[in-house]
């Protein structure tokens, strides 16, 4: 079976150990060479040193997509080293303050906006002229299930990542005469370590297996389940390939069906 991304390069922000981090591997596993971008340098040399051991061609770039000049310089770093860009992964996100909006003040908001919207966007415009050259590209946003269901506290978070939804639909109509594509990802529950901890943390809390704090939470998806990162990676790379050449300004909830949109 042929590569999706063969010959692909591909951005991904926020590479940590969670998400992100299974994003780069399935992009890489589908023939992409993968620039690792994320604010602590220290969480990119395993990854880059699994990636490269597969094959793929892999830059590793410290950047805060807050500031512009991170992000220019990882694009201009993955212009000249692996000649040109096709995908990017807009990954990088802050939860903000956990509190109720009508409690939150303005620096409340503003830090996941500062992020999650601002941050998106600026690294989102200066990757674009290189979409631009191919006449074709696709830009894939992280977002949140937390759109669809605004869970107590988490207000100030939601209203960011609205935010980023309304801007990824707004660029997928004025790129796509270019042929350069956006949609999102709206994960929910993902299964990893930190919400294994999470889990186990409640469960201590309120002296039950870990187990029925999962069932409960798993009971209001229609599958019963919640989804791995790599399933949610899967559902990236999707949407970065040629397979969703159609697609563009669509969210696609992958959650194991307990939001339905």
């Amino acid at each position: 079976m042929s590569e999706l991304l063969a010959g692909r390069v591909a951005i991904v922000s926020g590479v940590g150990p969670g998400l992100g981090r299974e994003v780069a591997r399935a992009l890489a596993r589908e023939g992409a060479d993968v620039v690792l971008a994320a604010r602590r340098a220290a969480s990119l040399a395993e990854l880059a040193a699994e990636l490269r051991a597969a094959g793929r061609r892999v830059l590793e770039v410290p950047t805060d997509i807050t500031r512009r000049e991170d992000c220019q310089r990882l694009v201009a770093r993955t212009r000249s080293e692996l000649g040109g860009i096709d995908v990017l992964v807009n990954n990088a996100f802050d939860m903000g303050a956990m509190k109720p909006l009508a409690e939150a003040d303005d620096e409340d908001l503003l830090r996941p906006l500062q992020v999650n919207l601002l941050g998106t966007l600026q690294l989102t415009r200066e990757v674009v002229p290189a979409l631009r050259e191919h006449r074709r590209g696709s830009i894939v946003m992280v977002n949140s299930m937390v759109v669809r269901h605004v869970l107590p506290n988490m207000g100030p978070y939601a209203l960011s990542k609205a935010a980023l939804l309304t801007a990824a639909q707004g660029l997928a109509r004025e790129l796509g005469p270019e042929g350069i594509r956006i949609n999102s990802v709206l994960p929910g529950y993902i299964w990893g370590p930190n919400l294994e901890a999470y889990f186990a943390y409640q469960a201590t809390q309120r002296g039950v297996d870990p187990q029925q704090v999962y069932d409960e939470t798993a009971v209001h998806t229609a599958l019963r389940r919640l989804p791995t990162p790599e399933e949610i990676a899967d559902a990236v790379v999707f949407l970065a390939s040629d397979l969703s050449r159609a697609v563009t300004g669509q969210s696609l909830d992958v959650n194991s069906g307990q939001s339905m949109h």
